[in-house]
C-alpha cells in the first residue's frame, strides 16, 4: 500500500544566512549555527520567511505606514528550513519520494548535509527521489532559498520577465514590495512498493437537454500485470455506478460514461451545487488495495455563443450554462494576502461566503498572481462560483509582448500543464486564459491585444486542447481588435473584450453616456476607485499622517497616487478635503455610484453583453483606496452593497 505523511506535523526550523555562508561551515554539520545571521527558530510550513521573522519580532509589520520598506533586506540573505526525517517514516526497500508542491522561488535540497537536487519555480511542484540518499534511522532535510530574482514588477518589459515567480510581490498598484521567500505549498513523503496511481482526473459533463450527467476518467497506474483498477462514481447515498478493469486497459483508454442520472451543477442565484466523489482503487493481482485517489466532480454543460448584434467574426460572449445563457458578473480575484504562503482556509471562507452573498458567479485569476490554493477551487465548487484562470503572465507597461525564445515557451507550457493536471477536475473551472493584457507591436501601438499566432500563446492552446479539450482557451485578455472601449469607436464593432476605464470622469454624467452607448460584447475589467472605511485607514497608517489627502502626502502613495480623486473632490466641493471623514464618506459613494451605473448598463444589454468583471475585488494590502470593492479585512464597501442590488437584479432588456 502506497503511504503519504505529511511533513508539515514535523518541527521545522528556520535560519537566515550571508549567502553561501552556510555552505562553508563545517559546524553545520553538527547542529550548530554559530554563523547563521538569523538563528534557527521555529517556523510552519507552509509558510513564509517574512511571516516568521515578522512573528519574531524581527521585521515590522508590512500593513502599517511605510514599514514595507524596512523587510526588503530579507530578499538578501539565504534561509534554511530544516528537519528530522524519522525512521518511522523511512521503511527499507521502498521508494521514498520528497513532493514539494510549493516552493518559492529557487534553491537546493540537502539531505545529510548532501546537496540531492535544485529547484526553480513557483508555479510547479517539484519531486526529489530520496532512495539512494537515505541512512539508516534519522535523516536530516534542509530546503534552501536563494535570493529571489530583483526585478519582476508592475513595470518593465514583459519579453525580458523571464523568471516564473510571482509578480505582484515585487509592487503593482495595489501592493507594495514584498517579494515572498519560502515552501507556499504543502510538502509531503511518498512512501512506495512500486505499485501506485500516478496520475488520474476525472471531469464532469452533462446533456443539458436530457438533464444527464457525462464523466470522463483517466489517468496512469504503474502496477504488476494482473494488478486490476475500480473507478466509482458516489454521492452522499452511496455508489451511482462502477467500473472494474484490468490497470492495462485503464491506462489506455479510462472510463467514458454517458447518461448519468446525477444532479446538475449551477452557478451562483441559478440554481444548486451538488457535487460527487469520483474514486480510483487500484489493486495488485492477489487482490490488495495499493493505492486510492478521489476527485470531487459537478455536471454541467458549458457552450459559448454570439452575443446578439456581435459583429461578424467576433468571438462569441455569451456563456450557456446547462442550456441557459448565463450573464457573467463579478470580480478579478487579487491573492488575498501578499505572502500567500500563510494563508489558511478560513480566510477563503471569510471572503467567498461574501461574494456568494452579493451575488458573484466569476472570478477572473489574474496572471500576476498564482494557482490559487485548492482552498478556491473547493470552495467554487461549493459556492457556485466559475474561474477563469490565467497562466502566470502578465503586461509590464513600457512593453506587453511575451518572450518567444523555445525554451521560456517550453517552461510555460508545462506550467500550463501542470495547472490544467491540477484543477480540470473542478465543475467551477470555466476557461484558461494565456496571461493578462498581453500585446502586439503594430501600427496602431498600445492598445492591439497580443495575436493568437505568437509562439507562446500557440503553444498554450495546444496544451489546453490536448489536457483539457472542450475548455476554452483564450489567448489573453482583453482579447479582439482593441484593448479599451473608445467612445468615438461605438457602434464600428471593434470591442470585443475589453479592459477599463478604471477612474470615472470628473462628472458622473459622462461616465453614465459612457456606459449608455457602450457597445462592448463583454467587459473583463472595469472599476472605480474607493477609499477604505477611516477606522481602517487610521489603524494602519503607523508613524504616517492620513492628511491632508495628497500625492505629496507618503501615506496616499501606498503603493501609487493612481486612485487618488482630491482633484476630483476640489472640482465639485470648491476646496480641498478638511477631514478624513469627509473625502472618505465622498469617495464611497462616488465609487457606489459610479460602479452601479457601469454593471447596470452592461447587465442591462445582456445577451448584446455577455458580463462585467471589475478590477478588483478585494485589497490584499490596505491601501488608502484602491478599485477594490471589499476591503484587507474583508468588509464590503459601500459600492459592494449597491452591486449586490444589480448582481441579484435579472439581466437584459428592461430589466
Amino acid at each position: 500500500m502506497k503511504e503519504t505523511f505529511d511533513l508539515s506535523q514535523l518541527d521545522w526550523t528556520l535560519s537566515g544566512w550571508t549567502p553561501y555562508l552556510w555552505g562553508l561551515m563545517q559546524t553545520l554539520e553538527l547542529g550548530e549555527q554559530p554563523d547563521a545571521e538569523v538563528q534557527g527558530m521555529p517556523v510552519r510550513i507552509p509558510g513564509s520567511v517574512q511571516a516568521t521573522l515578522r512573528d519574531a519580532g524581527l521585521i515590522p509589520d508590512w500593513n502599517l505606514g511605510a514599514n514595507w520598506q524596512q523587510c526588503e533586506w530579507v530578499e538578501n540573505r539565504h534561509w534554511i528550513y530544516e528537519a528530522v526525517l524519522p525512521a518511522s517514516m523511512l521503511p527499507e526497500g521502498r521508494t521514498i519520494r520528497l513532493i514539494c508542491d510549493g516552493l518559492d522561488f529557487s534553491g537546493w535540497v540537502h539531505l545529510n548535509h548532501a546537496q540531492i537536487g535544485e529547484f526553480r519555480g513557483t508555479h510547479v511542484p517539484h519531486s526529489f527521489d530520496l532512495t539512494p540518499h537515505l541512512k539508516p534511522g534519522d535523516n536530516k532535510l534542509r530546503i534552501i532559498f536563494d535570493m529571489p530574482p530583483r526585478w519582476l514588477g508592475q513595470f518593465g518589459h514583459t519579453s525580458r520577465m523571464t523568471e516564473w515567480k510571482v509578480r505582484f510581490n515585487y509592487t503593482w498598484d495595489w501592493q507594495p514590495r514584498l517579494v515572498q521567500i519560502g515552501i507556499w505549498e504543502p510538502m509531503r513523503l511518498e512512501v512506495t512498493d512500486g505499485a501506485e496511481i500516478r496520475s488520474f482526473t476525472a471531469v464532469g459533463d452533462a446533456d443539458a437537454s436530457a438533464g444527464m450527467g457525462i464523466l470522463r476518467a483517466r489517468g496512469l497506474v504503474a502496477a504488476p500485470e494482473g494488478s486490476s483498477v475500480t473507478v466509482e462514481l458516489m454521492d452522499g447515498d452511496g455508489p451511482i455506478c462502477r467500473a472494474d478493469l484490468s490497470a492495462a486497459a485503464f491506462n489506455t483508454a479510462g472510463i467514458a460514461w454517458d447518461g448519468l442520472n446525477v444532479r446538475l451543477w449551477w452557478p451562483n442565484l441559478a440554481g444548486e451545487q451538488p457535487l460527487y466523489t469520483v474514486r480510483c482503487t487500484l489493486r495488485t493481482p492477489d487482490g490488495a488495495q495499493a493505492d486510492v485517489a478521489e476527485r470531487r466532480v459537478g455536471f454541467r454543460s458549458v457552450e459559448w455563443r454570439q452575443c446578439d448584434d456581435a459583429p461578424a467574426g467576433a468571438d462569441p460572449w455569451i456563456c450557456v450554462i446547462n442550456g441557459k445563457p448565463t450573464f457573467l458578473q463579478g470580480v478579478n480575484f487579487a491573492p488575498l494576502l501578499p505572502n500567500f504562503a500563510d494563508l489558511t482556509e478560513e480566510r477563503y471562507r471569510q471572503f467567498l461566503s461574501l461574494y456568494r452573498e452579493l451575488g458573484v458567479n466569476i472570478f477572473r485569476i489574474n496572471g500576476v498572481g498564482y494557482l490559487e490554493k485548492t482552498w478556491l477551487y473547493d470552495l467554487c465548487d461549493e459556492m457556485g462560483i466559475l474561474v477563469w484562470q490565467d497562466v502566470p503572465l502578465s503586461s509590464s507597461g513600457l512593453e506587453n509582448i511575451p518572450p518567444d525564445e523555445p525554451l521560456l515557451v517550453a517552461q510555460m507550457a508545462e506550467t500550463l500543464r501542470s495547472f490544467i493536471a491540477r484543477r480540470r477536475h473542478h465543475p467551477s473551472l470555466l476557461l484558461w486564459c494565456g496571461g493578462n493584457e498581453l500585446q502586439r507591436v503594430a501600427p496602431e501601438g498600445y492598445g492591439s491585444p497580443l495575436e493568437p499566432s505568437h509562439p507562446m500563446p500557440a503553444a498554450l492552446r495546444a496544451v489546453v486542447e490536448q489536457d483539457d479539450p472542450g475548455r476554452r482557451f483564450l489567448t489573453t485578455t482583453s482579447t479582439g481588435p482593441r484593448f479599451t472601449a473608445d467612445a468615438k469607436d461605438f457602434g464600428k464593432g471593434v470591442h470585443w473584450d475589453v479592459h477599463g476605464p478604471w477612474k470615472p470622469w470628473d462628472d458622473l454624467t459622462d461616465w453614465a453616456v459612457y456606459f449608455g452607448n457602450d457597445d462592448a460584447l463583454f467587459r473583463s475589467e472595469t472599476g472605480a476607485p474607493g477609499c477604505a472605511s477611516a477606522d481602517l485607514i487610521r489603524r494602519y497608517a503607523g508613524e504616517l499622517e492620513p492628511m491632508p489627502v495628497s500625492a505629496a502626502n507618503l501615506f496616499w502613495r501606498r503603493p501609487v497616487t493612481w486612485w487618488i480623486e482630491n482633484a476630483q473632490f476640489a472640482a465639485e466641493k470648491g476646496r480641498q478635503p478638511e477631514t478624513l471623514e469627509e473625502y472618505v464618506d465622498w469617495s464611497r459613494q462616488r465609487q457606489a455610484d459610479a460602479l452601479r451605473v457601469a454593471v447596470s448598463a452592461c447587465k442591462r444589454r445582456f445577451p448584446k453583453c455577455g458580463g462585467v468583471m471589475l478590477w478588483t475585488g478585494h485589497d490584499c494590502f490596505p491601501c488608502p483606496t484602491n478599485t477594490s470593492i471589499i476591503d484587507y479585512e474583508g468588509q464590503p464597501k459601500p459600492a459592494a452593497l449597491a452591486l449586490k442590488e444589480v448582481w441579484h437584479a435579472p439581466a437584459g432588456e428592461g430589466a
